[in-house]
């Protein structure tokens, strides 16, 4: 019986933390959504002027080749706040990692096809997470105070990693999807990435690959 006894008090334990850490990281989530609201314009009208727009990449495509809408939603984005003066320089942030895979370089493209002039288009080609790009763009680049573009999601994860390292960053948010079976896994990813970006700036101290 004793033994038997041991086992349940395991499990009581294990359960009871496991729900302390679900409403901790829960609430965390909400917070990181709720402090950057007021950071985040949808209205390009409305967005303040800015040096450069911080562009974070992804794939342009997913898998069997079919377009991935978030990265071209991300282009149209960044595009519009150009053509209307909000920005001056895109800084295109992303994955390098392969000789085959280059997302900077073929967001320059399609930046260069939507009519940004090249001279207005800077790259990092080490934006291997978000937590890079943000940090890097003010390390690396030199600029405090810009524009991130993204989908809402992203954004609220990226605009929380700036305020927390001091940058004055602002959003502006690209066009999403909701309610799909791709937007659903998409925000579950998110939301495990809000845990990460929370071990990473206050428990590990996580810096960029390259700095």
């Amino acid at each position: 019986m004793g033994s038997v006894a041991s086992v349940i008090r395991f499990f009581k334990w294990l359960f009871a933390l496991l729900l302390i850490a679900f409403v901790l990281s829960a609430a965390f989530d909400l917070y990181v959504t709720y402090s950057a609201d007021k950071y985040i314009y949808s209205d390009p009208k409305r967005v303040p002027p800015k040096r450069v727009a911080l562009l974070l990449g992804t794939s342009k495509y997913v898998a069997k080749g079919k377009k991935n809408w978030y990265y071209l939603y991300r282009i149209d984005a960044a595009v519009t706040l150009w053509k209307q003066g909000k920005v001056k320089k895109i800084l295109v942030s992303g994955d390098n990692a392969t000789r085959y895979y280059n997302e900077p370089a073929r967001m320059q493209k399609d930046l260069i096809r939507a009519g940004v002039p090249k001279r207005a288009i800077i790259l990092d080609y080490a934006g291997f997470r978000t937590l890079d790009s943000v940090v890097r763009a003010n390390k690396v680049f030199g600029f405090n105070d810009f524009t991130i573009v993204s989908q809402r999601f992203h954004l609220e994860r990226a605009l929380f990693i700036a305020r927390t390292k001091g940058i004055k960053a602002i959003g502006f948010e690209a066009k999403s999807f909701k309610g799909t079976k791709a937007a659903y896994k998409m925000m579950w990813r998110e939301y495990l990435a809000r845990i990460k970006a929370f071990l990473d700036l206050f428990i590990l101290n996580k810096q960029p690959h390259f700095i």
